[in-house]
C-alpha cells in the first residue's frame, strides 16, 4: 500500500466509534417516508452539521426549487416536499481526476403492523448487531459516507477528482424524485456510489418493480345459494385470482430471458396486502362486498411500462373469461406507484473494477458483482442520466419488517474500501 493508503485505513479504523455512534444517531431521529409527504427534515439538520464539523458547507435545498425537475420525464408527481430538504456537499479536487457521488437516502418506511421486540429507535447494540428502524435501509450507508468525506478531510487527502456527497428524500415508495433532483441540480460525477444495504456485494443493476392494487367486488351479505352453484361474491373470486397469480407468475418465468449474475428468483410476483371486510363484533358476520389485493411485480431490466401492465390486464381478462359466473364486473386496476424500471451496468465497467481492487486491498479477495434484488433510485443514475452507479454497502437483514439489524463490523470494513476507492477513482495530485 501507498502511504495515503496505510494513512486511510488507520484512520478509519480510529473512526470506529465514530461511525457506530453517528448510525445510532440517525436511527433515533425519525424520518419515516409516508406519501405524500415525510418527516426527513430533522435527520437532514443533522447530517448537514456533521459536514459542517468536517469543515464542508452543506448545500440544503428544496425539490420544488430545483430547475426542470417537475418536467423531467421520470418525474413522479402527487409528492409534497414542504420542508423536506435535500443536503449535498462538494469537496473539491484540484482537477484532472474522476469525480464520484456518495449518494444515500435518508427517508425509512413506516413501522408497519408487526410488533417490534426492541425500540425501533432506540439503536440497540446486541451481539455484534446495531437495531433499528432504518439501521440497515439505509442509514447505516449515510454513516458510512460521512465517514469517508471525514477521513478525506482530517488526512487533507490531495485528489484530483471531486468527491461529492448526498442524503436525499423520498426514496422509498418508489419515490425517486430527491434522486433526480440532486442531478439535475449539478450534483454529478463521472460514478456514483449508493450506500445502499448490499451484504458486501457490488450490486451492477436492480430489479425493477410495479404495484397494482386490483379491487374485486361482489355481493354484500348473506349469501343463499341455490342447488346449482354457488353464485360469485368477492371472497370466491379471490379464490380465483390468487390461483391466477401463480399462473402470471409461471408465464413470466416461461417468457422472459434468464438474468445471469441475478438473484435466485429475478421476476417474482408477490402479493403483499390482501384487504377485505373489517375485524371483531362491532363488523357483522356477512360476507364482504369487496376484496383489495396489492400486487407486486419485479422487473427484468428492458421491460417496458406498457408491456408489463398490458400482459396484467389481459391475464385479468382470461381469468373473467374462466368464471363469468363468478366475477359481476371486471377488477378494478390501479397501478398508485410510479412504474421503476429495471437497469444494470456491465460486470466489467470501471467503477466496479476499481471498487474490487479497493476490497482486495481490505477483505482480502474480490467481491460478488451482481443485480440487487429489489428496486431503487439506482435506475435513475443508470438510465436516465447514463452514469457508472452500483450499490455498496453492509450486511444485515429486516428491512421493511420488524426488528431491522446490520453488521457493526461492516461499518468499518465499508468505510475502508469506499475511502480507499476514492484515492483510485478520482486519482492523487503528485507530492
Amino acid at each position: 500500500m501507498s502511504a495515503f493508503q496505510e494513512e486511510i485505513i488507520e484512520k478509519v479504523e480510529s473512526l470506529e466509534e465514530y461511525l457506530l455512534s453517528t448510525t445510532q444517531e440517525l436511527v433515533r431521529i425519525p424520518s419515516i417516508n409516508h406519501p405524500p409527504t415525510g418527516e426527513e427534515h430533522e435527520c437532514q439538520m443533522v447530517v448537514a452539521q456533521h459536514l459542517r464539523r468536517m469543515g464542508l458547507e452543506p448545500g440544503i435545498y428544496y425539490l420544488d426549487d430545483v430547475p426542470g425537475l417537475k418536467e423531467h420525464p421520470s418525474f413522479w408527481s402527487g409528492r409534497d416536499y414542504s420542508n423536506r430538504p435535500n443536503v449535498s456537499a462538494r469537496r473539491k479536487g484540484s482537477g484532472g481526476g474522476r469525480s464520484i457521488v456518495l449518494s444515500g437516502h435518508i427517508d425509512t418506511v413506516p413501522l408497519g403492523t408487526k410488533d417490534w421486540n426492541c425500540d425501533p429507535f432506540e439503536g440497540k447494540i446486541e451481539d455484534g448487531k446495531l437495531y433499528g428502524l432504518g439501521a440497515y435501509d439505509m442509514k447505516s450507508g449515510d454513516a458510512i459516507n460521512l465517514g469517508v468525506m471525514r477521513t478525506l478531510q482530517e488526512l487533507n487527502i490531495p485528489l484530483l477528482g471531486d468527491v461529492i456527497f448526498e442524503t436525499v428524500v423520498d426514496e422509498e415508495f418508489g419515490g425517486v424524485n430527491g434522486t433526480i433532483a440532486g442531478r439535475l441540480r449539478g450534483d454529478n460525477g463521472d460514478g456514483v456510489i449508493i450506500t445502499e444495504p448490499s451484504d458486501l456485494m457490488i450490486c451492477n443493476g436492480n430489479r425493477g418493480g410495479q404495484v397494482a392494487h386490483i379491487t374485486l367486488e361482489g355481493p354484500e351479505g348473506i349469501v343463499f345459494e341455490d342447488e346449482a352453484e354457488e353464485p360469485g361474491h368477492a371472497i370466491r373470486e379471490l379464490v380465483h385470482f390468487l390461483k391466477w397469480v401463480d399462473i402470471f407468475r409461471q408465464r413470466r418465468r416461461d417468457s422472459l430471458p434468464s438474468w445471469e449474475p441475478g438473484p435466485f428468483d429475478p421476476i417474482p410476483v408477490w402479493v403483499t396486502k390482501v384487504s377485505s371486510g373489517g375485524w371483531g363484533t362491532n363488523v357483522p358476520i356477512t360476507v364482504p362486498p369487496d376484496v383489495k389485493v396489492e400486487l407486486f411485480l419485479q422487473l427484468m431490466p428492458g421491460e417496458e411500462k406498457d408491456q408489463v401492465r398490458g400482459a396484467l390486464l389481459d391475464l385479468l381478462d382470461e381469468m373473467v373469461a374462466e368464471k363469468p359466473n363468478d366475477f359481476i364486473r371486471r377488477p378494478k386496476v390501479e397501478f398508485p406507484i410510479r412504474f421503476m424500471p429495471g437497469s444494470e451496468i456491465p460486470v466489467d465497467s470501471p467503477i466496479i473494477k476499481s471498487l474490487n481492487r479497493c476490497a482486495q486491498d481490505v477483505i482480502g479477495h474480490p467481491l460478488d458483482v451482481r443485480p440487487i434484488p429489489a428496486p431503487s433510485d439506482l435506475y435513475t443514475v443508470q438510465l436516465d442520466f447514463d452514469t457508472q452507479a452500483v450499490h455498496f454497502g453492509v450486511r444485515g437483514g429486516g428491512a421493511h419488517a420488524a426488528d431491522e439489524f446490520m453488521i457493526i463490523e461492516d461499518l468499518v470494513t465499508v468505510t475502508k474500501v469506499l475511502a480507499l476507492f476514492t484515492l483510485d477513482w478520482c486519482g492523487v495530485a503528485a507530492q
